[in-house]
């Protein structure tokens, strides 16, 4: 196996994890509101992606498919932020 590229996967979980972490974090010590939520949400996308594109291969792809992916992370996370919010 590729050692450079299993160094990098890892790190890749690595910073999935510390995300993770840091979500429930915010959950569980800020007081509930707007800022926590859409806060929640940006590192809910941002794990989506990093999983899209290094965990599903979607990096080498053309920017159609990721396109895609980052269209639906947006309308699913402005779906939930519109419910929150209303």
């Amino acid at each position: 196996m590729n050692r450079p590229l299993n160094r990098f996967a890892t790190l890749i979980w690595l910073a999935l994890v510390m995300l993770t972490l840091a979500t429930f974090c915010i959950g569980e010590e800020v007081t509930a509101g707007k800022t926590v939520m859409l806060s929640v949400l940006v590192i809910s996308l941002i794990k989506g992606q990093l999983i899209a594109n290094y965990f599903m291969g979607l990096r080498r792809v053309s920017w159609l498919w990721r396109g895609i992916i980052l269209g639906y992370f947006v309308v699913v996370g402005g779906m939930i932020a519109i419910a929150y919010v209303k």
